[in-house]
């Protein structure tokens, strides 16, 4: 495995970011985010609540935290999620709480979310970072939904249609990247947290505080000087 990026752009007390990050199915959107998460050091994936049932080998609380319908509903009405949505019959949703608590802690989090989901967080989050992934063309995109040997030519044929409606909302995001080579789809992945990270609008706080202490008008312990 890879080693993490090391975080050089880091300063003390600077609050993590939030990237959306989406894509139509067999875009690479997955293995995407499963790759920034290994190599990047302070990522953290979100663990959405699903109505669905556990897949074998997932586990609670790891892969999602699954939840009955009703249970879902009742944290949709207290407000709980920062997005939800309805995918095939199944309930998914973002908890609010979590999300900002891992921001808090400095560590930066990524949703692997639809776009209807990234309309929300973008509603209720204003400094949230959206990143769209696009096939490099349709005889790909059609290539590797048929690669993976799990659906049959209905299924298929489905979501190439709800694949033109996804990426119907590309213009909505502030990123957009073509995966046609995953390296280079990756590379510019990582480019756009470290570009990110150093943008003022996301930590203008801490850097007053850091700036103010490198020209000698607090202490290290914050006092005035």
């Amino acid at each position: 495995m890879p080693h993490a990026e090391a975080e050089t752009d880091r300063i003390p007390g600077q609050s993590g970011l939030l990237l959306i990050l989406s894509a139509p199915s067999g875009a690479g959107k997955t293995s995407l985010y499963q790759a920034l998460l290994e190599r990047v050091e302070g990522v953290v994936a979100s663990v959405s609540h699903t109505t669905r049932s556990p897949r074998p080998g997932e586990t609670d609380g790891t892969d999602y935290h699954f939840v009955d319908p009703n249970e879902f509903e009742r944290l949709v009405a207290a407000g709980a999620f920062l997005e939800h949505a309805r995918v095939f019959d199944r309930a998914y949703g973002t908890s609010r709480e979590s999300v900002a608590r891992e921001r808090a802690a400095g560590n930066d989090v990524v949703l692997e979310i639809d776009w209807q989901g990234a309309r929300q967080v973008r509603e209720r989050v204003p400094d949230a970072v959206s990143v769209f992934v696009l096939p490099p063309s349709r005889p790909v995109l059609r290539e590797r939904l048929e690669g993976r040997g799990q659906d049959d030519a209905e299924v298929i044929e489905r979501r190439m249609r709800e694949a033109e409606a996804e990426i119907s909302h590309y213009a909505e995001y502030d990123y957009v990247i073509v995966n046609d080579d995953f390296e280079d789809a990756l590379a510019s992945l990582m480019a756009v947290f470290r570009a990110e990270r150093c943008r003022l609008v996301h930590r203008r706080e801490s850097l007053d505080a850091f700036a103010e202490r490198l020209m000698g008008k607090i202490d290290e312990n914050g006092g005035e000087s």
